[in-house]
């Protein structure tokens, strides 16, 4: 298939980040990494902490657990005009002129017609609702943390 497709530009690619951030899909090495954990990151409902079989990390996630997060992974809409391309480069999130987290990653869906992303913010700013400023590499722009995943399948 690749040398039948060579000819025509065609090449392996992987997934559309714009379906993925829609879907609420997180992307290893942009939207979480080793010192992410999964409390953070929306995933506690996979980590059973109350199972008989010991596990790496489990002390520090009943810690983690017990004390709370101080950042959280949350979804966002990105106001302004339709971003180019997906962009997965760190944009700083402020609140006036103090730094709160940084956009993982922000793509416009044609689908939702308008700007999404993921953000990490400090969980004293992740509460849905929450209205924050970016800079982006054209200036600044609004985001409200919003509810993830933006498209289900009962949307």
């Amino acid at each position: 298939m690749l040398a039948a497709g060579r000819p025509h530009g065609m090449a392996v690619t992987g997934p559309s980040d714009i379906r993925r951030v829609e879907a609420g899909i997180l992307g290893y090495g942009a939207d979480i990494d080793l010192a992410t954990n999964p409390f953070e990151a929306g995933l506690d409902r996979l980590v059973d902490l109350d199972k008989a079989a010991d596990f790496i990390g489990k002390p520090t996630l009943r810690r983690i657990k017990a004390e709370g997060v101080k950042r959280r992974l949350v979804g966002v809409e990105i106001a302004g005009e339709p971003l180019p391309a997906p962009f997965t480069e760190r944009w700083p999130v402020r609140d006036g002129a103090k730094a709160v987290g940084e956009i993982t990653v922000a793509v416009h869906s044609p689908r939702l017609e308008r700007n999404i992303g993921y953000a990490m913010l400090a969980v004293e700013h992740s509460a849905l609702g929450s209205r924050l400023v970016i800079d982006t590499p054209w200036g600044e722009a609004a985001i409200t943390v919003v509810e993830k995943p933006f498209v289900t399948a009962r949307k």
